[in-house]
């Protein structure tokens, strides 16, 4: 993707500015102002990775993703909140195959992104123009309820699980949907052995409005008080949902006030399919 040297200007007349091209894309949505925003920035080559932060940072969205292309339907894929670089991301994934889908050309039925931590990670377009993304959903396994985390969540889950992130089952979609943590407390927290930094609850119960499961995700410790869709997040909770209930395919809501986002998964041993729509909001250029 090119990136031209253009004349723009400044404070003191006109200085050498590169310009780059950028999508903000609003996955696991069905329309605008849905699901959860994500800026994704098709590059040459990858920047800095001081440059890409400060781009996320200025960005100000949940996740900025950067995609090299390096074959016919095939790039690679990073991706950074404001505060961090993360290992995997779901719904920047999607809005990555989103736009190369409906922006950028690409006119296959599959996409493979190679990732740093994730390994390659697969995206088909169904005919119903939904997304499928193929993502590894890693081993889980309970745990006991700290008092220091039903404290910071400002209530005491029934149920815990340790993974990826640290998950909180409470009983009813209500219970989630009143949670207000002490982010500041959580931040500092999580379960033993998690794969990322502390400070990344999942928090969810069984049923919803015609879903199987509803959710919400806290995330301070990756620089977000609350993400309002989290593919990566899904990854577990497919595992428990099937582990627990017996459900290897479900509908998810995930109930981030005024916006939310819904997520179909589907576990496959130690792979877990997720499905999703995504819309594009703005279409535009980046200065450095």
């Amino acid at each position: 993707m090119g990136a031209p040297v253009v004349l723009y200007p400044g404070s003191g007349g006109f200085t050498m500015t590169r310009s780059l091209t950028l999508y903000q894309v609003d996955a696991f949505a069905e329309r605008a102002f849905q699901g959860n925003q994500a800026c994704i920035i098709p590059l040459e080559a990858f920047l800095p990775d001081d440059v890409m932060l400060a781009i996320a940072a200025e960005n100000n969205v949940a996740e900025t993703a950067y995609i090299v292309r390096t074959g016919d339907s095939r790039w690679n894929l990073r991706w950074f909140t404001p505060a961090v670089e993360v290992p995997l991301c779901g719904h920047a994934t999607l809005a990555a195959a989103h736009v190369l889908f409906a922006h950028e050309g690409f006119t296959g039925d599959a996409i493979a992104f190679d990732t740093v931590k994730s390994g390659c990670l697969t995206v088909q377009r169904r005919d119903d123009g939904r997304l499928a993304m193929d993502f590894p959903s890693a081993p889980v396994s309970e745990i006991e309820v700290s008092d220091e985390v039903a404290a910071a969540l400002g209530a005491r889950p029934v149920q815990a699980w340790g993974g990826i992130f640290y998950a909180a089952r409470f009983e009813t979609p209500a219970d989630v949907q009143a949670l207000a943590p002490d982010l500041k407390a959580l931040k500092l927290l999580g379960a033993p052995g998690e794969g990322w930094d502390r400070g990344n609850f999942g928090c969810f119960a069984a049923g919803g409005e015609g879903v199987d499961v509803t959710s919400r995700f806290f995330a301070p410790g990756s620089g977000i008080d609350e993400d309002p869709a989290t593919g990566s997040w899904h990854t577990m909770l497919a595992r428990i949902m099937s582990e627990r209930y017996g459900l290897d395919a479900i509908t998810c809501l995930q109930a981030y006030p005024g916006r939310g986002g819904r997520i179909d998964a589907a576990l496959r041993g130690d792979r877990v399919s997720l499905i999703g729509r995504a819309v594009t909001t703005v279409e535009g250029r980046f200065y450095l």
